[in-house]
């Protein structure tokens, strides 16, 4: 039950919503043409973009509370964490075209531990503010995630640490193309607009 809650609830996938509601447009056929909040503020603008993060990230949130709930304990909140990033990268509803999964996998983080969400964040800010790539910045900031994980979580639980491997996996993965992008020189940098 878990499981399947979790991943509808991935499936929500807030970009391309509020982009048929609010723009009548498929963000998946503009931009990078995910249906992520990074393309949301490629494609959309801020507004819209923060909008779009900012639900991803509280599904983040909803789903760990929920995998706790239904399960009464931590393995709920991994499972409920991995496969909410899982609707949303994959939703069947969107016939398995979503985003990358970064606000929402955020959220998962904050919910589970927040320390290693701070410094995930971190990593971020400081890969962006330096080289102005959010993808490389979603990237760096994922491969953290396992990293921290295994330095600060205490005790050492195996389940938390393949629970932060796959969730590192999953983004890395899912920016395969804009690792691509990065090694030839054609990554889109913030404040680009998308064509």
């Amino acid at each position: 039950m878990a499981i399947v809650l979790s991943y509808l609830l991935g499936n929500f996938c807030t970009s391309f919503i509020l982009g048929k509601i609010l723009r009548k447009t498929d963000i998946r056929n503009y931009g990078s043409g995910n249906a992520g909040a990074t393309n949301a503020l490629r494609v959309f603008g801020k507004k819209i973009g923060a909008i779009a993060f900012l639900l991803d990230f509280l599904k983040g949130i909803a789903a760990v509370m929920l995998g706790k709930y239904i399960l009464g304990n931590d393995m709920g909140m991994y499972i409920g964490g991995i496969f909410v990033a899982i609707g949303h990268n994959w939703p069947v509803l969107l016939k398995f075209k979503g985003g990358k999964g970064i606000a929402a996998s955020f959220g998962v983080l904050v919910a589970i531990n927040p320390i290693i969400a701070l410094i995930a964040l971190l990593a971020f800010v400081l890969i962006v503010l330096k080289t102005r790539y959010v993808s490389l910045g979603s990237i760096i900031s994922a491969i953290t995630v396992p990293i921290s994980g295994l330095i600060l979580h205490r005790p050492f639980d195996l389940r938390f640490f393949l629970f932060t491997i796959i969730l590192a996996i999953m983004a890395v993965f899912r920016h395969s193309s804009n690792i691509k992008r990065l090694l030839n020189g054609t990554e889109s940098k913030i404040g680009q607009k998308a064509k």
